[in-house]
């Protein structure tokens, strides 16, 4: 079996991407409310800084900063990911794999992650978030996503609020 090596510096800032086991699945936004309970839970217990997060029905990408002196990231997603799926009624068909790992059947077992290197990787991935149901179709400009931390960006004057307006911008390169 293969072991996967993660980057784990202390109180760096790291880029996730977070996939449900079913990409066609809307659950995500459908319990919007619970996911954003849990997150909130699992911060209370295991702080870290959420930089930026957005949600799309069958995944999500986020930026997190861990507090000085703390590298797991693995046990706040394992938290975030079994505390969501605990609420949620059992519908889903289990693999025998699944059943025999005590697993749920919602999410991917992994996830992708990247340590921020500098300034301009920070600000490339928290765009890139931002983007996202841009890119996905989801919506016709960025601001109209609800389920972002793109308001709270534009609250705190990060980005003006037509940012990456439409995807003829963002994909002309004409978009700020």
């Amino acid at each position: 079996m293969s072991r996967y090596r993660r980057a784990q510096m202390p109180g760096a800032t790291y880029f996730f991407t977070v996939n449900l086991l079913n990409r066609r699945s809307d659950l995500l936004v459908r319990h919007i409310d619970l996911l954003r309970e849990t997150v909130r839970a699992t911060r209370s217990r295991h702080p870290f800084h959420i930089d930026a997060w957005v949600v799309l029905p069958d995944h999500m990408h986020c930026v997190w900063t861990l507090p000085d002196g703390d590298a797991d990231f693995a046990l706040r997603w394992k938290v975030i990911k079994f505390a969501f799926a605990r609420r949620l009624p059992k519908t889903e068909i289990l693999t025998t794999s699944q059943r025999s790992r005590g697993e749920r059947g919602i999410w991917q077992r992994r996830y992708w992650e990247h340590l921020i290197q500098d300034e301009r990787d920070y600000r490339q991935h928290i765009d890139y978030a931002h983007r996202n149901p841009l890119k996905y179709g989801l919506v016709e400009r960025v601001v109209d996503w609800p389920y972002s931390s793109f308001h709270r960006a534009v609250g705190a004057g990060v980005y003006p609020v037509g940012w990456c307006g439409d995807k003829a911008e963002w994909f002309t390169g004409d978009a700020g």
